[in-house]
């Protein structure tokens, strides 16, 4: 595929068309709202589909149950809140009322990462899918741009059991064309490249690609994955860019402890191969108040970072 990025809209507008779309052919979708359709795009699923539409208000803990009993019932729920809030705030009743009995249910939550930048740390959800990582039967699914972002909402519709889905605030730059097929658990090569291996996933997809295009322009060859599951993690993909790569950097916009970089730093341990490695995302600190451009800079989720690491790494 063309590395090539354009302008593009932020991922929770994907999501809004999609479930929407989703709804209409299938009456068992239903969206479960704590009172922020405006911000998460649901307000025209409520509009249009009201019988399969749920507002429990801000009572994240309460929807995630109401969700639950709607699976039961055979009924797909999206609860729909932010990713904060989603991770944070509903996480044991994710883990003993949807994962532990396997449900068929849905946490779709924007706002994920820095996005939320001038909202501050309490909204900035910086730790959402590391904490989903550890928990059982659960699938997380974090799309880089709208397009990808429009096919995976349609994946977890489709897919038998719990899954986490998080979207962005701001607009991204539109990477993929349009009906481009996603498969859960495996990740998409966007570059082939023989000395360094750039692992994404989520908003961040976009800087990573932009250091892929101007390593190539240095003459380093670089392979450029979206490793947009989560979880299940393609480590297949990892250890293949373990044995063919001379040095592995891991892109997002999350806590580089029980991350992406931390995923994929379990498979690089346990690998028979040397390979170097660096987790490139948020330093185990809090967010701020601050546009969000300046929020990734403090912790080096920058272009001009991930080109100078991997520089490094070859250097050595």
């Amino acid at each position: 595929m063309e590395l090539k990025l354009t302008k593009g809209k932020a991922t929770r507008e994907a999501y809004g068309s999609a479930i929407l779309e989703l709804g209409k052919g299938n009456p068992d979708i239903y969206v479960v709202d704590c009172d922020i359709g405006k911000s998460c795009k649901t307000v025209t699923f409520s509009q249009e589909l009201p019988n399969q539409h749920v507002n429990v208000g801000i009572a994240e803990q309460n929807a995630c149950g109401v969700a639950a009993g709607l699976a039961t019932c055979g009924k797909i729920p999206f609860v729909t809140t932010y990713a904060v809030f989603g991770s944070m705030r509903m996480l044991e009743q994710i883990r003993q009322e949807v994962c532990y009995p396997k449900l068929n249910v849905k946490i779709a939550c924007s706002h994920g990462g820095f996005t939320p930048a001038s909202d501050g740390a309490s909204l900035q959800g910086i730790e959402d899918y590391g904490l989903f990582r550890t928990i059982p039967n659960m699938t997380i699914l974090t799309p880089g741009d709208y397009n990808s972002t429009y096919e995976c909402v349609k994946l977890a519709a489709e897919f038998d059991g719990p899954v986490y889905l998080r979207f962005t605030r701001d607009p991204v730059p539109t990477l993929y064309p349009e009906g481009y097929k996603f498969e859960i658990g495996k990740a998409n090569i966007l570059n082939e490249g023989t000395d360094i291996t750039i692992i994404t996933t989520g908003d961040i997809l976009a800087k990573s690609t932009e250091a892929c295009i101007e390593l190539e322009k240095l003459g380093i060859s670089t392979r450029l994955i979206d490793m947009f599951t989560v979880k299940p993690l393609d480590k297949m993909a990892i250890e293949k860019a373990i044995k063919e790569t001379k040095g592995i950097i891991t892109v997002e916009d999350h806590n580089i402890i029980n991350g992406l970089g931390s995923a994929v730093a379990e498979v690089v341990a346990e690998s028979d191969n040397e390979c170097k490695f660096k987790r490139v995302g948020i330093q185990d600190q809090f967010g701020e108040s601050a546009p969000y451009e300046s929020l990734l800079k403090k912790n080096n989720i920058t272009v001009e970072y991930i080109v100078a690491t991997a520089k490094k790494m070859l250097e050595k």
